[in-house]
């Protein structure tokens, strides 16, 4: 799939030469005149990098870091500030922005950080995917096997599951067989490797 750009400028030569710049390298750009524009068109966008001037009339960088911020995995911003507005460029970051880069911005670090924004951003939805499917194995399980599988990733022996369970070691490998199965599990290591994945403790 085609990597794709959201430049936001209120500055039609900017914008324009922002177009330019990214088009030429390969990427596919959609252009708007302030951030409300593309906040307008958000719900149709496709998901891809967003790259933004941080000073603007009406809806600046850092409102739009604001706006965006339940959805940056699909949508990461790199903010475009000039040298008076660091310090700007600085909180955007801590309010999610993937990157800043200062005015007047190179083409080929422009490129590279629009590209470097979408490789982490498509390793988090990656990575998004996998936890909501290991959360939705864990929430198969039943209480009594939850129970087991805490003692298995915390490094009980069987004996020592049944003991704390007050349950007999061979009902505690019947439980370890059926939550294995539910897991898709192949291995004792694979079991504790998606019990650290899932979002929610166990």
């Amino acid at each position: 799939m085609t990597a794709f750009v959201h430049v936001i400028d209120d500055d039609p030569d900017v914008r324009d030469a922002l177009t330019a710049t990214l088009s030429v390298r390969g990427l596919a750009v959609q252009a708007y005149v302030s951030a409300q524009a593309f906040l307008d068109r958000l719900e149709p966008a496709i998901p891809g990098c967003v790259v933004t001037d941080v000073q603007m009339p009406g809806i600046s960088g850092l409102d739009l870091l604001r706006a965006l911020e339940d959805r940056l995995l699909a949508f990461p911003v790199i903010v475009l500030t000039g040298q008076a507005d660091v310090p700007m460029a600085v909180e955007a970051l801590k309010g999610g922005a993937s990157d800043f880069l200062e005015k007047p911005v190179d083409g080929d670090a422009l490129c590279a950080a629009v590209l470097a924004a979408l490789a982490r951003s498509a390793d988090g939805a990656q990575q998004a995917a996998e936890r909501a499917e290991v959360q939705r194995r864990v929430d198969s399980l039943s209480p009594r096997e939850r129970d087991v599988l805490a003692g298995l990733v915390a490094g009980q022996a069987n004996k020592e599951i049944a003991r704390d369970l007050g349950i007999s070691p061979r009902t505690v490998e019947a439980y370890r067989a059926s939550l294995m199965i539910k897991m898709q599990a192949e291995s004792l290591s694979e079991l504790v490797r998606m019990s650290l994945l899932a979002p929610a403790r166990i």
